[in-house]
């Protein structure tokens, strides 16, 4: 019998079929239970989304049928491929399939990529662990290939760089690329564009849908965003607390689901157009305007040096933005465009070529690294990627903690009672504070990250996609967080994002980037509701909506 799956070698309709999945974890003394009798299948040219809460148990349920669970994890139930039973093949038998007929993409792909090695080298090494026969130059040729389907800019440049040299949109891409290298038969996408913007993400969904319909496989796709569920899937599983809760077809999911955790995680979804509530009164607005900004940029130039073969390289240039106490302004644009690049200058961890850079009161344009130590009391930061930005050998409740300790002013009491404050901001168990990073779901991760940010009351808050990772339902819970601090404490927030109904809901400016520049900056309603830009304008027109209907009227109009 051969030990590979071909899509020929079988006639059955169905790809994957899981019948009572369980997935429990051994901590401290005892096993908890992370998913729970989980039944479903997919067939071929179908695409099952399945959705919930972090921590529901979609992402550790998915990866158990890999075999990529940690040792403390107990993995009980049958699932099949094609109609093979894989759930007790041997870790040597299970990687003749992994890859080959299934492949995953991961949810951070900061975490998921080797950062030794070149994203080129990375896809080629998949390509020939499953084509023997295939030389290094025609693997090259194909990788290069593969990164252009993705849409990454110069493919071959990219080919030779590393994954901290690409933003995280072009880390994403570049994952996307090497799991479809060898043309599975089953794709698992988890959370494939929480990192990407609107109009790369349209892009990428029609390419896995074009691989769905090339192959007549079919995808599993674990998502929080409901506007990728609209426009994705055929069915949808919704989990919470590691069970199945509800599960059909989507327009039934959509417009009449019967489980009430399912409404509510519809009810929390935002919609892009539907706020029309000033976020601020006029005397405030006007209070504000008289204000000294608390982040200004003037005429700002941000330039990556040459390292040894790679050229300098201007990331932004020409930058002129102001954010005033108490004001959101949300920096909207395509991944790659700048809009990290601008957040890290604003705390300091880069230096500004030309132009000044001023923030809370302190000239920070030419200023060493002594000088910047008052900085970090009046400034925070939420990075894009949790995973990489929390250190994997300290207790979460010591990350929170970590930046009141420097200080100096805190003992350990008013520590302990900060962070257990902070947790409950954020909607973390208390009991968490004891639970390293890789216990945790990326979404607990990021509200970890937000908690960290927020530890010292900051003047400024920079926030790099802060809701990328987290549920609809935590998102709304941060979102009313952020607005009820801000009212309180009055801090400025230069808010990074690429989900422009998330920016809608909170900005009071927006400020839209592209290649480098800012080419539109004005209010909420001037920028969504009457832009002038044709890039602000196409930035809009693909923002995903949770409605499977319209989303299919979308995909036609553009075909």
């Amino acid at each position: 019998m051969s030990d590979t799956i071909t899509p020929q070698a079988t006639t059955a309709e169905t790809v994957l079929e899981v019948e009572g999945l369980n997935v429990d974890f051994w901590v401290d003394g005892e096993f908890y239970p992370a998913a729970i009798g989980l039944k479903y299948d997919v067939k071929r040219g179908e695409t099952l989304a399945i959705v919930g809460e972090s921590g529901s148990g979609k992402s550790t349920s998915s990866m158990a049928l890999l075999g990529l669970l940690p040792p403390n994890a107990r993995v009980s139930g049958r699932y099949s491929l094609l109609g093979r039973d894989i759930s007790s093949l041997p870790p040597e038998e299970l990687r003749k399939v992994r890859g080959g007929q299934i492949a995953a993409i991961f949810q951070e792909p900061m975490t998921a990529l080797n950062p030794v090695y070149t994203i080129g080298f990375q896809i080629v090494e998949a390509l020939r662990s499953q084509f023997h026969d295939m030389g290094p130059k025609e693997a090259k040729e194909r990788a290069i290939e593969l990164l252009a389907a993705v849409e990454m800019p110069d493919p071959p440049a990219a080919f030779n760089k590393y994954p901290h040299q690409l933003s995280g949109g072009q880390r994403q891409r570049a994952m996307i690329a090497q799991s479809i290298s060898c043309d599975p038969v089953l794709l698992i996408a988890d959370e494939p564009t929480t990192a990407l913007d609107v109009t790369v993400q349209a892009e990428i969904l029609d390419l896995m849908r074009n691989l769905r319909e090339r192959l007549d496989s079919a995808i599993l796709i674990i998502t929080h965003d409901m506007g990728v569920v609209a426009d994705m899937a055929d069915r949808v599983a919704v989990m919470r607390n590691g069970v199945i809760v509800e599960q059909g077809p989507i327009e039934q999911i959509f417009s009449a689901p019967q489980h009430p955790y399912t409404k509510q995680l519809l009810a929390a979804v935002p919609h892009l157009g539907t706020e029309t509530t000033e976020l601020t009164d006029r005397a405030r607005a006007a209070e504000r305007e008289q204000a000294k900004p608390i982040l200004s940029f003037e005429n700002v130039a941000i330039e990556y040096p040459k390292r040894g073969r790679v050229p300098a390289f201007r990331a932004v240039e020409g930058i002129d933005l102001q954010v005033l106490p108490g004001e959101i302004v949300g920096l909207v644009g395509e991944s790659g465009s700048g809009k990290t690049t601008l957040g890290r200058a604003a705390v300091g961890l880069l230096p500004i070529a030309e132009g000044r850079l001023e923030v809370a009161g302190i000239d920070i344009s030419t200023a060493t690294q002594k000088d910047l130590r008052p900085l970090r009391r009046k400034a925070g930061i939420v990075f894009q990627d949790p995973g990489s930005s929390l250190n994997p050998r300290m207790p979460i409740g010591q990350s929170i903690g970590e930046p009141l300790l420097l200080t100096g002013d805190y003992d350990q009491a008013k520590i302990n009672a900060r962070v257990e404050e902070l947790l409950d901001q954020v909607a973390l168990p208390r009991s968490y504070r004891n639970r390293y990073p890789h216990e945790l779901s990326g979404g607990q991760r990021q509200r970890v990250g937000i908690a960290r940010a927020l530890a010292l009351t900051p003047e400024l808050l920079v926030a790099d996609e802060p809701t990328s990772a987290l549920d609809v339902s935590v998102q709304a819970r941060f979102l009313d967080l952020l607005q009820e601090l801000q009212a309180e404490l009055q801090f400025a927030t230069l808010f990074v994002s690429h989900d422009l109904a998330v920016v809608d809901m909170l900005a009071h400016r927006i400020a839209v980037m592209h290649r480098g520049r800012i080419v539109e900056q004005g209010t909420r309603d001037e920028i969504l509701r009457r832009p002038k830009e044709a890039y602000t304008q196409r930035l809009i027109a693909a923002v995903p909506v949770p409605d499977p209907m319209e989303q299919r009227r979308r995909r036609l109009a553009r075909a």
